[in-house]
């Protein structure tokens, strides 16, 4: 059934973006500065119908850049809370981001649309440009009846410079938001920086350990702020999504966070000099391997990228508490997830906007009241798949305008063999399809080079087979499935080198409203 639907997704796709591209352009005119553009009208979801007390509850927490260096998923970092919460329901082992940035993967997973679907013209994330009158999946839930409401980030906002303000947001999915502001804001000019090439602290990496306490910092009142959207509004039907600021750099956390991760007993990337001389450069985000930091600094980076996400966790934890002690575990479904991937220095890379697999494989977890507990799925799922699930798991009327699957047949047998392991991620100038098997990725529909990986054999991707006759049939077929339909330049590097301060692909003026879609944020 799923690859039947996915495979009437992908024939439908190019036809049905340009349609809805193009019943959009007269609306252009009227927008606004909602999300960079507003909505034809104040959107459905104003006036919700009378919500009845047998809905399940959702808990839909994320993770700023929180790539699946967890402890539940093998890695030597300490997330106790959310390796219980994978104990309580189902972790998934090969899920993937549609778009490995930011606000390109939320726009797509909170309006359950691919990203050209949304439109190249609105650069992907700013989905009411070409789409006004798409309702998300907080905003399906509030026409149903249901509380909704937003703390910290769900929707883009650019860290750290929003952080304590909406940002780009979407007014219309909530009934209320809060905009949590911490000590970390006030303590970015102490960063250790080790790329002072990279323009501003959103994409530089750097970490600062800090003696204030974890309420002080701004995931520190994200928790505090869900804790209280728990207690007021817990009596009634409510979608409450969680969204915390870190491990997105700069990665500024409690000091106490680092103990557990000495600079040096930290591992590197497995990589060695024959390794990184093989990366293609247009899958590279830089000139310089590992943007030009020692081991040492590398060392640093991975570190507090790994303090920052067990200070996550701890607040994570501090929210499943609150939930667990006024019983409402029992009624609530529970989602946690990362945006996209990040990279730590495999193939020489850091960061994300790359598709190799650790920049698009993300965590997901998913605790649902009366299904199954404590099992890992293999099969290959989409962020598109959760807002199809949740509509199923909330018993809501289906929404048939949306382009995901239901992870529910998941939920309840993790065995099942019947599956489309497919997955689609994307980035400027790339599309990648990821099977049970393979990873294959083009460059401008090939003009720049292919990438095929074999993942029985090769699981860190350092061979690629793209070129190898006896693989021809392989790059064909999987050529043959990637999604239709325009691939835009890929242009210059994603992040600046060090010593070579130049302006990269991606790192524009912010844009006001629709004026400026060919220009891509943060």
């Amino acid at each position: 059934m799923r690859n039947e639907v996915k495979a009437n997704a992908r024939g439908r796709q190019g036809g049905r973006s340009l349609r809805l591209m193009l019943a959009a352009g007269a609306a252009l005119a009227l927008a606004g500065a909602t999300n960079g553009c507003a909505p034809r009208s104040a959107g459905p979801g104003a006036s919700p119908p009378a919500a009845t007390a047998q809905k399940l509850n959702v808990l839909f927490i994320i993770a700023d850049d929180q790539n699946s260096r967890l402890g539940t998923y093998g890695a030597p970092v300490r997330t106790p809370n959310i390796d219980r919460l994978a104990s309580q329901g189902v972790r998934f082992d090969r899920a993937y981001t549609q778009f490995p940035i930011c606000g390109p993967s939320r726009a797509s997973f909170l309006t359950g649309l691919r990203p050209n679907t949304i439109g190249i013209g609105a650069v992907f994330e700013r989905f009411r440009c070409t789409l006004p009158d798409a309702v998300t999946m907080p905003q399906y839930f509030r026409q149903n009846g249901y509380y909704v409401a937003r703390v910290g980030k769900v929707f883009h906002q650019g860290v750290p410079k929003d952080i304590g303000t909406s940002g780009p947001d979407d007014p219309q999915s909530w009934d209320q938001v809060v905009n949590p502001r911490g000590v970390d804001k006030d303590v970015e000019d102490k960063v250790h920086n080790l790329t002072p090439g990279i323009p501003g602290l959103g994409r530089a990496l750097a970490w600062l350990d800090h003696d204030a306490p974890d309420g002080d910092f701004t995931d520190g009142k994200v928790a505090d702020a869900a804790i209280d959207q728990l207690k007021q509004h817990g009596d009634k039907p409510f979608f409450l999504a969680v969204g915390f600021y870190r491990p997105h750099v700069p990665e500024i956390t409690p000091k106490k966070y680092f103990a557990d991760y000495p600079f040096a007993s930290v591992k590197l990337a497995n990589e060695t000099p024959e390794s990184l001389s093989k990366v293609m450069p247009v899958a590279a985000n830089s000139d310089l391997m590992n943007l030009g930091m020692t081991e040492s600094q590398q060392r640093q980076m991975i570190a507090a990228y790994s303090a920052s996400s067990s200070f996550i966790d701890a607040q994570v934890g501090r929210v499943l508490k609150q939930l667990r002690d006024q019983g409402l575990d029992k009624n609530t479904v529970v989602v946690f997830i990362g945006d996209h991937g990040f990279m730590l220095g495999e193939h020489g890379q850091w960061e994300k906007s790359l598709l190799w697999e650790e920049a698009v494989r993300v965590p997901m977890i998913i605790r649902a009241p009366g299904l199954l507990r404590d099992r890992s799925a293999r099969q290959i799922v989409e962020m598109l798949d959760l807002y199809p699930t949740l509509v199923q798991l909330a018993g809501l009327p289906p929404k048939t305008d949306i382009e995901g699957t239901s992870l529910k047949p998941l939920l309840l047998d993790t065995a099942r063999r019947d599956w489309d392991n497919t997955a689609y991620s994307q980035i400027l100038g790339g599309r990648s399809i990821r099977t049970d098997r393979w990873r294959y990725t083009e460059w401008e529909g090939g003009k720049l080079g292919r990438q095929l990986y074999d993942h029985d054999a090769d699981p860190f991707e350092h061979r690629n087979l793209a070129d190898d006759p006896r693989y021809a049939a392989i790059v064909k077929e999987l050529s043959g499935r990637l999604p239709p339909g325009p691939v835009e330049k890929r242009g210059k590097q994603t992040l600046v080198d060090p010593q070579t301060p130049k302006p990269p692909l991606g790192r524009y003026p912010e844009p006001v409203g629709c004026e400026h879609l060919d220009r891509l944020t943060e």
